[in-house]
């Protein structure tokens, strides 16, 4: 079932809807500024010393409940769970913004010895970010993003305000979990990984760990890795080709058999609960995407011009520079979004890697691959990131009735307190960046990209590595169907290559199954808190690392 963003067909909407709290009150904004201001700093010297940024939600939700119990200077207005959200959607906006979308983009041209291209990148970095956030806001609650799929750094995060909010034996059990994740995240164990087995779709997740596994264990067995012979990257082009085929079906409508007996089937459920019907409609998701890659091909040209890409290109290159900009742009926030929301891990780096040597295939000179380079980086995290903070939102916000006013007045209110966070992150980054690449603080990254530029495609049988390998990623993904994206998600596990976070995905699944089988629906929901916490707690031990180094 679907239905407009002006509200479910199947709720009722005359009751008039309680207001959500303003991302604009001016205690909110104050404490919106300083946590914003916390997670850039935090996300900068995560992404220069160990070349990763941490999920600070969870941080920020703490610090909110902390503030909310101050009783003075009207403090305690930030008891409330929602206020609460978009505390934790501004700080983790600004530290995925500061890290991925900006620091490592314009690193990209100060390493290949043009700092005279850094604004100009910086330029269109943020103006990548920004429609990408616009996408990801639009394209929220349909069939394509469903609010109720995965996200389960989402859950994470709405788990742990809901525990501070209510106590008892939830904030118990999430606590207990919490710690546990702190601890074996300790010993090195990405525990992330067992607590999204208990949340995402089992299916998809089934697929992330053989991926994780086959890519951890293949250079013992071959004597080199997967990498090196291009198989993740030829594996993700095949089932991006085939997802990007399953959007073009989700929105000309076309449904099997199957699929129409799901939609008939949530469409009763929604009659029931309307968190559950769609918010956006298929046309407006059209448009959504139809409408973002005309920003994104503008933002190309934008940086296009003040890059001087025409030293480089003719007026036709500049026209296909442009062009070829805003599908890379538009495809890598769609492939790191479906990887995000199934699995709460994004491949941004490796599917960033796989379009620029696309450009080399291309033959795109230096410069203009530089920058085509940096502005797709931009996208992604900050999308998947804000899919991330809806979900919270979501959880946060279901049970209220009537429902969907409320729902997306609160949307658009994280939307605002996430750009408050983004324009925070972009003017850190704007003071810092030449200090700090003057120092040698540079994202590991971004290295890789410059080197990778310089080096030039000196193999052709890399395309030819490319094309066999998207065979057998376009069959899983076709096999799987848009709603499990079973080949993004092999791919992002083969690309990902986390040692060991293959078989905490398999144990997080095998104790998800046991204990669902043991407690029925309650144990569902106790899994979940489980999960919710052993992610809270592994990204609790990564912000910690900051504070020890």
């Amino acid at each position: 079932m679907e239905s407009s963003v002006h509200g479910s067909a199947t709720e009722p909407q005359s009751a008039e809807p309680e207001r959500h709290p303003g991302a604009f009150e001016p205690l909110v904004v104050v404490v919106t500024v300083l946590v914003s201001l916390l997670g850039a700093i935090i996300g900068i010297h995560m992404i220069t010393t160990l070349g990763v940024s941490p999920n600070t939600s969870v941080i920020g939700a703490v610090i909110a409940m902390l503030i909310g119990r101050v009783g003075v200077l009207g403090l305690r207005s930030f008891r409330n769970t929602n206020r609460q959200n978009l505390i934790q959607s501004s700080i983790s906006g600004a530290t995925f913004s500061a890290a991925n979308s900006l620091l490592t983009p314009i690193a990209i041209p100060f390493l290949f010895g043009r700092s005279d291209l850094v604004w100009p990148m910086l330029l269109g970095a943020s103006l990548g970010l920004l429609i990408d956030v616009f996408v990801l806001y639009r394209a929220f609650g349909s069939r394509f993003m469903p609010a109720d799929a995965a996200w389960p750094p989402g859950v994470a995060a709405a788990e742990t305000i809901r525990a501070g909010d209510r106590g008892g034996k939830q904030a118990a059990l999430l606590l207990g979990s919490g710690v546990v994740g702190v601890g074996a995240s300790f010993l090195g164990m990405p525990m992330s990984a067992a607590g999204i087995a208990m949340i995402g779709n089992i299916w998809a997740l089934l697929m992330f760990a053989l991926g994780l596994l086959v890519s951890q264990y293949a250079p013992a067995v071959i004597g080199t890795s997967l990498s090196d012979l291009y198989v993740p990257h030829g594996v993700m082009i095949g089932a991006g080709v085939v997802a990007l085929g399953q959007i073009v079906v989700i929105l000309a409508g076309r449904q099997s058999r199957r699929e129409a007996e799901r939609e008939a089937e949530r469409a009763r459920a929604a009659e029931e609960d309307p968190s559950l019907a769609y918010t956006v409609s298929r046309r407006q998701l059209g448009r959504t995407l139809g409408s973002g890659y005309v920003l994104f091909v503008l933002g190309a040209l934008v940086l296009a011009v003040a890059g001087g890409v025409w030293a480089d290109l003719s007026w036709w290159g500049i026209i296909g520079f442009v062009l070829f900009a805003g599908v890379a742009a538009l495809v890598h926030e769609l492939i790191v979004g479906l990887a995000a929301m199934h699995a709460g891990w994004f491949p941004a780096f490796a599917v960033t890697l796989i379009f620029l040597i696309l450009g080399l295939a291309l033959e795109i000179p230096a410069v203009p691959l530089a920058l085509l380079v940096g502005y797709c980086a931009a996208t992604g995290p900050a999308f998947a990131d804000m899919g991330y903070d809806f979900k919270a939102g979501w959880i946060l916000r279901r049970d209220r009735r009537p429902y969907t006013r409320f729902e997306l007045d609160g949307r658009r209110q994280q939307l605002f307190s996430s750009v408050i966070g983004f324009a925070v992150a972009i003017g850190m980054v704007a003071l810092l960046w030449r200090g700090l690449f003057e120092d040698g603080a540079v994202p590991p990254t971004a290295v890789v990209y410059a080197d990778t530029i310089k080096a030039g495609l000196t193999d052709p049988s890399v395309l030819v590595q490319l094309a066999l390998w998207a065979v057998p990623g376009a069959l899983v993904q076709l096999v799987g169907g848009s709603r499990r994206q079973m080949g993004v998600l092999l791919a992002t596990g083969l690309l990902v290559a986390t040692p060991n976070a293959g078989w905490l995905v398999l144990g997080g699944l095998a104790v998800r199954l046991l204990w669902q089988h043991r407690r029925g629906a309650k144990g569902e929901q106790e899994i979940s808190l489980v999960g919710a916490g052993l992610i809270a707690g592994d990204s609790v031990h990564s912000v910690g690392t900051i504070f020890s180094r």
